[in-house]
């Protein structure tokens, strides 16, 4: 099916938009719609982190101006993170494969942006440095094996785990995909060179439009329910057409 390139920026920017309210850079979402597009994975995985860079920064400095970010929080996971990332940056998978695991992280997604986990009075739970070390390694690995930031993992997996509230958590989360992204993208260029073409180009200009409003309107608790809930379905057909073509 061909895709208007219009349609495919609007939905570029809103993911950004969207992602960058909740302190995601938005890379699983930018690319299951270069998946429908039918762009080619090695150019893909480059242009969402790319893109990944841009807007994960612009939420990163709406939620620091506002007072969430708290370095204690993001050490532990950093540490490990960034070598691992380089790593998988640096690795292949068949394309079969690269797009299942995919295709998963895309409903991890989801979940992530559907789903709104309640603020608790409770004080925040100290990070185990073993567990802060492996849960940063495993993400980072991760990232840069596909091209994602690690923040649809890590966020859900910090507030499940109490380690901290949520604009702590977007703050964190942000940070954490912008350094990720850098690493996973020096280990693809490392490997095999650095690929963007116009049309890409354009797409990342698209990104960075929304993911300014995103961080704007996400620092301030702005409310996109409805918006959250289209976009996960355009994302859930995405996903399943990665896990069942």
């Amino acid at each position: 099916m061909d895709y208007s390139p219009i349609l495919i920026l609007f939905l570029l920017a809103l993911v950004a938009f969207l992602y960058s309210s909740v302190g995601h850079g938005g890379a699983s979402g930018y690319l299951a719609i270069m998946t429908m597009a039918g762009v080619a994975p090695v150019m893909m995985k480059q242009s969402a982190l790319v893109m990944n860079l841009a807007v994960s920064l612009f939420s990163f400095i709406g939620f620091y101006r506002a007072g969430a970010f708290r370095l204690k929080l993001f050490l532990p996971f950093v540490i490990a993170s960034i070598p691992m990332a380089f790593l998988g940056g640096s690795m292949s998978l068949p394309d079969t494969i690269y797009k299942k695991i995919l295709g998963i992280c895309i409903f991890i997604s989801i979940i992530r942006l559907v789903y709104q986990f309640e603020e608790k009075n409770e004080p925040n739970r100290e990070i185990p440095l073993w567990a802060g070390l492996f849960s940063g390694g495993s993400i980072g690995l991760l990232s840069g094996l596909l091209g994602i930031g690690g923040g649809i993992i890590l966020s859900p997996l910090m507030l499940l785990m109490r380690w901290s509230k949520l604009k702590e958590t977007a703050a964190v989360s942000a940070l954490f995909i912008f350094v990720n992204s850098i690493s996973g993208l020096y280990g693809q260029i490392q490997k095999g060179g650095f690929y963007l073409s116009e049309d890409l180009q354009i797409a990342v200009l698209a990104t960075i439009i929304g993911g300014l409003l995103g961080s704007h309107f996400g620092s301030q608790k702005f409310n996109t329910k409805t918006l959250k809930y289209l976009l996960a379905l355009g994302l859930t057909i995405a996903g399943l057409k990665l896990l069942f073509t």
